[in-house]
């Protein structure tokens, strides 16, 4: 099975996709990369959704981990496990990339975080168009990074748009939104996992209403726009001078990547839960200054105390802040970052 997918690829002149067979379900080409994306195609895979899979598009192999192992995206397994055919160019943007997902004669395209934009000569493809299952409600947190960026403004309210795209950057209409709290203890992998769900559900929904022109999409409000960018390694690393409310927020929009982190001893001592300590800190301390608050430490910052609630130290197995104080006694009195 895994052989037979993965050998439809834009390279491949022996491209042959499965002939159309009759479906009462538009025939659907699935865009998308990481776990969120596939919580989508699990949905559009079940029995009751209202599309065929008839091809997924995704991100290369990517090596991972310290034996950079080339590995799938969650994606690519999902959909090898169900036997459809995979494409994973390396750009959308050549005309070989067109001629292979015209191939599979879609009626209609799905996207979810793929990872790119897609150029207006996909966009073409489908006379359905192409729908979009975006992690935030639309205006606001158009981009990559919807969800962390959300935690970390301090919002109180997320949700998921399904828009149709066009050829911006999430700027096209909008046929469907529904709106999700952010819990106090939200991080970006747990809201990320909940809306994921909550988007595939609105998706199925959505679509037999958008393929008979039942549903009216609604322009965005371009005035009303924010913008998030991708995410990289070095935006975890906390500023200690910035106010304790930012950096507890910061903790879980980075957790599970790219992970808040500082330095200890020149080494990399990454903050995966941090909390708000209530008591102000010595009038001499300085922002990064190791306090103990109770057991556990406690940094100072630029407004008074974040407590580290579990930590791990490079090459370390992640720990709680009062056991990591147990067994490094000089951490306590330290500067960190």
């Amino acid at each position: 099975m895994g052989a037979e997918a993965t050998r439809y690829v834009f390279d491949d002149p022996a491209l042959d996709p499965r002939p159309p067979t009759p479906s009462p379900c538009p025939r659907t080409v699935f865009f998308g990369t990481p776990e969120f994306a596939a919580t989508v195609l699990a949905r559009l895979l079940a029995a009751d959704a209202p599309v065929e899979i008839v091809a997924v598009v995704t991100q290369p192999d990517k090596p991972v981990g310290r034996s950079r192992e080339l590995t799938p995206p969650p994606v690519k397994a999902l959909a090898v496990r169900h036997g459809i055919p995979v494409l994973q160019p390396v750009t959308l943007r050549r005309p070989a990339a067109v001629v292979a997902i015209e191939r599979f004669s879609p009626n209609l395209g799905v996207v979810a975080a793929y990872g790119k934009i897609l150029p207006p000569s996909i966009l073409r493809v489908p006379p359905h168009g192409q729908l979009n299952v975006h992690a935030s409600l639309l205006p606001r947190w158009r981009g990559a990074w919807p969800v962390g960026a959300a935690i970390l403004a301090g919002d109180e309210v997320t949700g998921v748009s399904i828009m149709r795209l066009d050829e911006g950057m999430d700027t096209g209409p909008v046929l469907a939104q529904r709106a999700e709290p952010i819990l106090p203890a939200d991080t970006t992998g747990s809201l990320e996992a909940r809306l994921a769900r909550l988007g595939a559900d609105l998706l199925v929904a959505t679509i037999p209403g958008s393929i008979a022109g039942e549903i009216v999409p609604r322009p965005q409000d371009d005035a009303a726009a924010t913008y998030c960018h991708v995410v990289r390694k070095e935006n975890g690393a906390i500023d200690w001078t910035r106010p304790t409310v930012e950096l507890e927020r910061h903790v879980r929009a980075m957790q599970a990547w790219p992970v808040a982190s500082t330095t200890w001893q020149g080494k990399r001592l990454n903050v995966l839960k941090a909390s708000d300590e209530t008591m102000m800190p010595p009038e001499t301390s300085r922002p990064g200054d190791v306090i103990l608050a109770g057991k556990r430490p406690a940094v100072v910052t630029g407004d008074g105390l974040l407590v580290l609630e579990q930590v791990q130290l490079e090459g370390r197995n992640p720990v709680s802040g009062a056991s990591f104080v147990n067994g490094y006694r000089s951490f306590v009195g330290s500067n960190l970052g």
